[in-house]
């Protein structure tokens, strides 16, 4: 089968098409065809070996043998990188009862990675930990690709917010796969959404339900901040500026400031069985900004490096 092999970490060119020998699913693995993947931005980490967030020494040098430890020393340990897919079920093994041939699937790979690929093996207990699920009758695969990272992302950090209708919300970082996902939950749970991104997003954002859009590159920009209930960094803390620093400060007494550098993600199996019910129901839709064939997944790398994606990158397989 076909398989982008990461060879090293460094830039997008360590990333290579290679054929390699196609899994064959044990007794407690389903084999999934692979039709859609996404380059996301912890590919990204992931292949350039770059830190999230802006650690200090010695924590930055602390952080970085733990994820040479974790991932691998001088090149990922799973050399097939790639954490979204969707695809159609090819093969179940005896042991597999929740699935059959030809159901169509989608998932989050957690530590396995391996979606840069034509076919992946998931296991039961990857299935139990909520890794994956069966695609929505009303998304394509690449929609389904598209909206499974921000949407497990989003739900993660924004699951203690107790958001409740009328109360004030701010993204930071809008327009990104997990911003844009952000807007459309706190905007199902009633919210007043401001969106914080630049202004040739501003569009996008509002089509997602943002009732108020500040543009981060404008010196004025601090002086159009309220006072909010929840507050999502989903930026990180790899991008940094005035107008974050002061928005840290612009919360209730009982409001919440999040970003998606505090905590790593576990994957609950509640999250994607929760997107699903937004997805069927039509409160949540995927935004795609491009869509690269496998063979140019080094112009897709280096595209989201760039750092200015509208949503999601998706790769047809």
């Amino acid at each position: 089968m076909k398989a982008v092999i990461c060879t090293k970490y460094g830039p997008p060119e360590v990333l290579q098409l290679n054929e390699v020998e196609k899994p064959v699913p044990k007794d407690n693995e389903v084999l999934v065809k692979i039709h859609a993947t996404a380059v996301t931005a912890s590919d990204c980490v992931i292949r350039g070996f770059k830190m999230p967030g802006n650690p200090s020494f010695p924590k930055k040098q602390i952080m970085q043998l733990m994820m040479r430890l974790f991932i691998g020393i001088s090149k990922p340990r799973n050399p097939i990188i790639g954490l979204v897919f969707s695809g159609a079920v090819e093969a179940v093994g005896k042991d597999i009862k929740q699935y059959k041939k030809g159901d169509e699937v989608y998932g989050f790979t957690g530590n396995s990675r391996g979606a840069y690929a034509e076919y992946k093996c998931v296991s039961a207990k990857e299935i139990a930990q909520g890794e994956l699920v069966h695609k929505p009758s009303n998304i394509s695969y690449e929609e389904a690709t598209a909206v499974v990272y921000g949407g497990v992302l989003a739900i993660h950090f924004m699951k203690g917010s107790k958001i409740q209708s009328g109360q004030k919300v701010l993204i930071y970082g809008a327009s990104g796969a997990i911003g844009t996902i952000a807007i459309q939950l706190a905007k199902h749970k009633g919210a007043k959404v401001t969106a914080i991104c630049s202004s040739s997003n501003e569009e996008l954002v509002q089509s997602l339900g943002a009732d108020k859009v500040i543009d981060y590159t404008k010196a004025d920009s601090v002086n159009h901040l309220e006072i909010y209930d929840f507050i999502l960094d989903a930026v990180g803390e790899n991008k940094s500026s005035e107008l974050k620093k002061q928005s840290k400060k612009a919360l209730s007494q009982t409001g919440k400031y999040v970003s998606v550098d505090d905590s790593l993600l576990k994957i609950h199996p509640e999250y994607l069985i929760k997107l699903n019910d937004l997805i069927g129901a039509g409160h949540v839709k995927a935004i795609i900004d491009r869509n690269y064939p496998l063979e140019e997944i080094v112009e897709a790398h280096e595209y989201v490096d760039k750092g200015h994606k509208k949503g999601n990158v998706v790769i047809s397989i």
